[in-house]
Formats: C-alpha cells, structure tokens, sequence
C-alpha cells in the first residue's frame, strides 16, 4: 500500500512559539517537488505531544490541503488516552488523510491485550487505513509479533513503523502478518537493511533535510540496483548520525534552519542545541553536499 521514503514533516514554529502555517505549507510543497514519497505529519518529529488539539488538527489539514492528492498523507493521531486518538483519528478521515499513524501508547504501559484493545477500539471507530507505530524507546512498550498478527486480521490494520531497529523483526512480522502488511522503517540508520528483510519504506526524520537523496535511495532499491542503494545510505550516514545526536527533532529543525526551511525553535521540555551538536550537525550536511 504505501512504500518509499516517507518524511517525518518537522512543524515550524515562528519568533513566538506559535505554528508557522505558511512555512509549513512551503515545506510540503518542497518535499513534493523534491520526489518525496509521501507524507506524515503530526508524528513524534512533528512534536505532536506539544500541539494543542487544535494546532494538530490544523498541521494535519494543511499537509492534506497543500498535498493535493500528489502524495499520500499518513496524519499521525496516537495518543496514549483511546477515545483521544480516536477523535484524532476521526478528523484526519474527514480531512483526506490517507491513512493514520498511531502510536503505541506512552505511559500507561498496557499489557499486550491493552495494545490490542486499544488499536481495535480504534479501528472499530474510524474506517481509515491505520498504521501500528511501535517505538519502545520513547514508549517503554514493545508491541510483540503476536500481538501484531492479531491486530493484523482487522481489515483497517493494514502496517507497521517499526522502530526498533530489531532487524530480525520484519522478518518475523512479515510471516507472522503476510507479504502484503505494510512495513515501514522509523529508524533511518537500518533503512536500507530494513527494506532487506522486507520491509516497504520508512518514515524517515533525515528525509526532512536530504529528501531527494532519501528518495533516490529507496527508488534505487526497488528497481534492483542494490550497490547505488548502499552507496546513498553511507552517504547519508553522518547525517543520520548527527540527526540523533540529541534528543530528535532539535537537531533536524536546526538543519531546516540552515536551509531556510523553517526557524529551528522547538517547544519546551525540548532544549536549543548545544555548540556541539550544531557544529556536528553543520559539518555533516557539508560532507553530505547539503551545504557549500
């Protein structure tokens, strides 16, 4: 259903704080004419946990609106409180969304029936095509395969973003769920392994700053030619690196600040770079010809 490299959409912010709606539409008309596969706004990269209700259904409605049927949008509307996703949910089908990413959910630390339950409830609700996102790093929890191939029976379930950056994982999930439940990575470093061991795509986070070379490399990997694939991917590498080298997305905001993308603010509890990490940052984006 959904394959390629999808981005992680950052949201601006202006001097103020507040959401800059007008950088943010440059920026998904950017992605489309960079060849972006797709889009995902209001994800952990979007700082979803700081947008009020409001904020995040109108980031969702302009990426929906700029993107014009070009590209597929997957609005993310996880929340760890079930009827709240499923309001979010609700509104990204009424406002055209593709599909929904929602989040396993942080904090309340369910059971693996809790998992269950939740995302049933879910896609119960809203018919709109939905996407587990297990990150056990952020979340604590770790969804299990069985747990998957479960949830993977309910027509509206129809993929994964793994970000666990367990490589053995699409396999299992592949057999356990089909060739055919959509696998993305959400984890840049093992992209490209990812897709190895069968997955489709991946939400990539660095894509918000190199799209085309994100996009060439996946474009490379489908059409067989695995030597240009790999030699992207250590390309890119130092810009993965640096990308994750505090607390994500302040670096990558400070990387679409030196593109003119967007100010790199980012909402409290989020801290502004150290030096450190800008320098790193800039250098990699040099080495990666990003910057003269």
């Amino acid at each position: 259903m959904f394959q390629g490299s999808f981005v992680a959409l950052i949201t601006p912010f202006d001097k103020n704080g507040q959401v800059d709606e007008a950088a943010f539409a440059r920026l998904v008309e950017w992605h489309i004419r960079e060849g972006t596969h797709g889009l995902v706004p209001t994800g952990t990269t979007g700082e979803s946990p700081t947008l009020s209700h409001a904020e995040h259904k109108r980031v969702v409605e302009i990426a929906i609106e700029v993107a014009h049927g070009r590209v597929p949008v997957i609005a993310g509307t996880g929340s760890n409180s079930t009827e709240e996703a499923i309001d979010l949910t609700r509104h990204a089908k009424k406002a055209g969304a593709d599909a929904a990413l929602i989040v396993t959910p942080y904090y309340n630390k369910p059971t693996q029936e809790g998992l269950y339950l939740h995302f049933k409830a879910i896609a119960d609700a809203v018919d709109l095509p939905i996407i587990i996102y297990n990150i056990p790093s952020r979340c604590v929890i770790d969804m299990s395969v069985e747990t998957m191939a479960r949830l993977a029976k309910h027509p509206n379930i129809v993929g994964v973003k793994d970000a666990t950056a367990n490589l053995t994982r699409p396999q299992h999930v592949r057999r356990a769920c089909g060739p055919d439940f959509c696998q993305l990575s959400g984890e840049d470093h093992t992209a490209l392994t990812f897709l190895a061991a069968g997955g489709h795509g991946c939400i990539s986070v660095t894509a918000n700053v190199a799209p085309r070379l994100c996009k060439e490399l996946h474009e490379a990997w489908q059409q067989g030619r695995v030597k240009d694939a790999m030699a992207i991917q250590e390309r890119l590498l130092p810009l993965h690196d640096a990308m994750f080298a505090e607390t994500s997305p302040a670096p990558v905001k400070y990387a679409a600040s030196l593109l003119g993308l967007a100010l790199e603010t980012c909402r409290l509890p989020l801290a502004p770079l150290s030096e450190a990490t800008r320098n790193k940052v800039r250098a990699a984006m040099t080495e990666v010809g990003l910057l003269n």
